[in-house]
């Protein structure tokens, strides 16, 4: 891009920043206007007309650039911030863009080009670090002191030797010139012998990769074409979209009600840094049919628990808001993944092959409806239930069963109001998906 593009583009970022502090002086202005009296008021402008003078100079261009070049030694440039371990950590941060040539560990060197944060010791000096990161036409003011092209500052100052004091100052935001540690920072001694030595490490929490798996993870979310996909799929229609799901996703906040404490990216992000799911695997045992349970869905239940329980906290959470199209979405996405979580069960036991015929088993409770849809396998040799499986009257009856049970689960919340309607909904979805799932399976039970 052409040199002077940008140094219009700061010009015009100032500007704006003025009109909106000036928007606000005078609103206030007026008001305090409107309640004074007449003596008062002559003064009074006087006042209001000195202090807007005073607001006016403090956004001249070059009066504005020196106070904050002043300011951006205060700030620093980071991959990796200390403050996410503790808001009052005075360590040193670091900026690391290494490139690993190993390709198969997910780390900060892995992404390539990360984002860089701006990392600062007081909230007051966020503007700094929104201005130096602030892009114009994929360039930004950060980005030409690192390649080292002053020119866009040199085009502003008054003179050498400004432009000199603003690239002095500008550049404290590059690095830090020492590295230190905090009491508040984590610490671990890492042993290096058999004879006691060891090196104290300070492991930095990567704030480039935790916005990178933020960014991912909300366009897999609420990027238009995900959004279209996740309705395609409900609906049963055709869409070259993938359809991605994050199982058992937790959310850390960071800096609580403040997250622009903690860094520039952990601002934007709103404090939210997510964490995978990183348990290790749990010992299953074999999978059985349910012949000991009258529903297959109180066979099911402690599978979807996880699910249901974020539905009906949904909910509790929007009972008192209007119903918008916004909420329906939401809450038809978490009945739509149960009954993805149903239908994976539900084709775990249709496979269970050795075991074909299990539903005659004399000891079996499991209703009649269920075992047409969960023992396929007896139609093979059974004729009669050959044909009331063909009937497909069991399919109505289980989207009803699981109405009934979905229900019933969400009301254990009494502020849940959830009834007939509600009813409908899932015993509709739970029909159409159902019909869906026998014909795409059908082929394998002939």
């Amino acid at each position: 891009m052409e040199t002077h593009g940008l140094s219009q583009f700061i010009t015009g970022y100032i500007n704006d920043r003025y009109q909106l502090k000036l928007e606000t002086f005078n609103k206030a202005a007026e008001k305090q206007l409107s309640v004074a009296s007449a003596e008062e008021k002559a003064g009074l402008e006087q006042q209001l007309f000195e202090q807007r003078r005073e607001l006016e100079k403090k956004y001249e261009v070059r009066t504005w650039l020196t106070e904050v070049a002043f300011r951006a030694e205060k700030v620093s440039q980071a991959t990796h911030a200390v403050k996410y371990f503790h808001g009052d950590a005075k360590g040193n941060s670091v900026y690391s863009i290494e490139q690993y040539t190993v390709s198969n560990y997910l780390a900060t060197a892995s992404l390539g080009s990360p984002d860089v944060d701006i990392v600062f010791n007081s909230s007051a000096n966020a503007d700094v670090a929104k201005f130096i990161l602030a892009e114009h036409e994929g360039d930004s003011l950060l980005a030409s002191l690192k390649r080292g092209d002053f020119s866009a500052l040199t085009a502003l100052a008054e003179n050498e030797m400004q432009a000199q004091q603003w690239i002095s100052g500008f550049m404290q935001a590059l690095s830090d010139k020492t590295l230190s540690t905090h009491q508040l920072a984590k610490q671990l001694y890492f042993p290096v012998s058999d004879a006691g030595e060891y090196h104290l490490l300070s492991p930095l929490y990567s704030s480039s990769l935790a916005h990178a798996l933020y960014q991912r993870i909300s366009h897999a979310r609420y990027s238009e074409a995900s959004v279209a996909a996740r309705k395609a799929r409900r609906e049963g229609l055709w869409n070259s979209e993938a359809v991605q799901y994050f199982p058992d996703l937790a959310v850390q906040n960071m800096g609580g009600t403040k997250p622009q404490n903690i860094s520039y990216l952990n601002s934007a992000r709103g404090g939210k840094n997510h964490l995978l799911r990183c348990a290790p695997p749990q010992w299953q045992q074999s999978l059985k049919p349910p012949v000991s349970h009258k529903t297959f869905l109180t066979a099911v239940s402690p599978k979807v628990t996880r699910v249901v329980s974020e539905l009906r906290r949904y909910l509790h959470s929007v009972c008192e808001r209007d119903s918008t199209m916004e909420i329906r979405q939401q809450r038809a996405e978490y009945v739509d993944e149960l009954i993805g979580m149903i239908f994976s069960y539900a084709a775990e036991i249709q496979s269970l092959t050795d075991l074909q015929g299990w539903s005659q088993q004399e000891d079996c409770v499991l209703k009649a409806a269920h075992q047409l849809w969960l023992d396929p396998l007896r139609q093979r040799t059974d004729t009669d239930f050959k044909l009331r499986r063909e009937g497909r009257e069991w399919i109505s009856e289980i989207a009803e069963d699981f109405a009934h049970w979905l229900n019933t689960r969400l009301k254990q919340d009494e502020k849940l109001n959830v009834g007939a309607v509600e009813f409908r909904e899932w015993s509709v979805l739970m029909r159409r998906r159902l019909r869906e799932f026998d014909a795409a399976q059908q082929e394998n039970w002939q």
